[in-house]
């Protein structure tokens, strides 16, 4: 397999280790020692078959967290050997404790995931881990079968092995344990590279979720991680013979790398959500859904609320709700004062048009940050800022992360389609729309071809949070597996047998 090209690792530093303005080492504290000595596992059979080097590696762990890459890939290796003689009951064990500890831990992890990002709110990331029970899990896989004149065949979904993932700073722990649920019900182990902003927090996961799944299934490292994540740590996991499969959340530059390693990558890329308003929706209802949903962990979510295209004749409603309903909106002198604040702003190169670039300080702040950057002062229990913009604002264009939308004023249900349209820049992610009008609603869905639309909703309904569906932190739009589960980590096989075994 071909490295990945340098210039893309340039970038991938930059994105990686300048995303949220955190370095690899900061604020690192001892993790806890395991509560056991380690012991290797004999094989089933009980002979004298010498034990494989990953098996020796695997002791070196302490549950499931590794100092060097290399040495992580390996003892996934060897934990997906011991997954593939266990079998389905062990899959199943081990999404049952998972789903358990995320529950159990969720207030603790939560808070230790806020201390160490300082992003985003603290009932929230509470939230997202009490709600990995909503992951789907073994029972996802159905084989398929076919019986004719010829006999019969049977296709089966079945593990790559070890998946190499990627996880980002905005939702640590939720989007590692999902991916645990999903890659583990698959039959396969994973090795992570967190963001280097959060990988505290996801290590102390992983060490908690090794230990209680050793303990209870003997499997030693279903999910390993590097404990001080960098590129080459991350350039290791891809290059490793064992990998065989890459999950990979972040932004264009990490996507990028992953596609261009010569394995098969699964990317969940950005997204810039708009949502459009029109003449027939309850505008209550669409206000309070906007807001619960841009409100979200401070609008950290990819499927977020991002942009809002309104028509103009029910525009004034649309704020009045949403001033009413946890929002405050501020004027065009308060707006000018966070967007200096919020973005710094280029000239662009060669006579293009200025670019603008959003400052890591604000993102997955709390309304009363932005609002004192806009020098006003705010209730305490406001969700929301937003304030009327035009079509080309920065907060329009740029995939802000912060408890603000803007609102735009549009004239007909072409043009907010249109607007909404350029405003997503072609990433397929997600589209919102508040209306009653089934054509409104059709139009939308086919411009904008997103892979979540929602209607009438705020944006969690999408992963089955008031809405109808199943849950997963990646969603792979890239590459197009949409949200993941765990049909997503499994290749396909076919089983044919001629002529017999069909009864009828």
């Amino acid at each position: 397999m071909n490295a990945v090209n340098e210039t893309l690792i340039r970038d991938v530093v930059a994105e990686v280790l300048g995303k949220l303005g955190s370095a690899p080492g900061a604020d690192a504290r001892p993790l806890p020692a395991p509560s056991a000595p380690r012991r290797a596992l004999t094989p089933a059979c009980g002979c004298e078959t010498r034990k494989s080097s990953a098996a020796n590696v695997s002791l070196r762990g302490k549950f499931g967290v590794f100092q060097d890459a290399n040495e992580a890939c390996a003892a996934a290796q060897e934990a997906y050997l011991q997954l593939k003689q266990k079998g389905i009951e062990a899959r199943r064990k081990i999404e049952e404790i998972v789903k358990t500890l995320a529950g159990k831990n969720a207030e603790a992890w939560g808070k230790l995931e806020l201390d160490e990002t300082n992003i985003g709110r603290l009932d929230h990331k509470i939230e997202k881990l009490k709600i990995i029970k909503l992951v789907p899990g073994v029972d996802w896989l159905h084989p398929d079968g076919r019986s004719g004149d010829h006999g019969i065949t049977l296709e089966e979904y079945t593990p790559f092995g070890v998946v190499g993932a990627v996880t980002p700073s905005t939702h640590s722990v939720p989007t590692m344990t999902g991916n645990i649920v999903n890659i583990a019900a698959a039959g396969n182990a994973v090795v992570f590279n967190p963001h280097p902003g959060a990988a505290r927090c996801a290590a102390h996961a992983v060490r908690t979720y090794n230990e209680a799944i050793y303990r209870e299934t003997g499997i030693e490292n279903i999910a390993c991680l590097v404990e001080k994540p960098t590129l080459e740590s991350f350039n290791a996991i891809c290059k490793h013979e064992s990998v065989r499969l890459l999950l990979v959340t972040g932004g264009p530059a990490v996507v990028k790398a992953a596609m261009q390693t010569g394995k098969r990558a699964i990317c969940a890329g950005p997204g810039n959500p708009p949502v459009f308003v029109d003449d027939t929706c309850c505008l209550k209802r669409a206000a309070r859904a906007i807001i619960a949903g841009a409100a979200y962990d401070n609008n950290l979510l990819c499927i977020g609320e991002k942009e809002i295209f309104v028509l103009d004749h029910v525009a004034d409603n649309l704020i009045q709700q949403m001033s009413e309903n946890g929002g405050m909106k501020l004027n065009s002198a308060q707006l000018d004062q966070l967007t200096k604040a919020a973005f710094t702003i280029t000239d662009g190169q060669g006579g293009g048009c200025a670019r603008a670039s959003v400052n890591k300080e604000f993102i997955g702040k709390d309304p009363v940050i932005l609002a004192r950057a806009a020098g006003v002062d705010i209730r305490p229990d406001t969700q929301l800022l937003f304030a009327e913009t035009d079509a080309n604002h920065p907060f329009v264009e740029e995939e802000q992360m912060m408890p603000f939308v803007p609102i735009v004023r549009v004239q007909s249900i072409e043009e907010g389609i249109e607007h909404a349209l350029k405003a997503e820049h072609g990433y397929k992610h997600t589209s919102i729309i508040h209306s009653h009008d089934v054509e409104n609603m059709t139009a939308m869905a086919r411009a904008l071809d997103t892979t979540l639309f929602i209607k009438n909703g705020p944006c969690m309904a999408g992963l089955g949070l008031g809405g109808e569906g199943y849950l997963s932190y990646s969603i792979a739009t890239p590459t197009g597996e949409g949200v993941t589960n765990p049909r997503t980590f499994t290749r396909v096989r076919r089983c044919v047998m001629v002529d017999q075994l069909r009864i009828y």
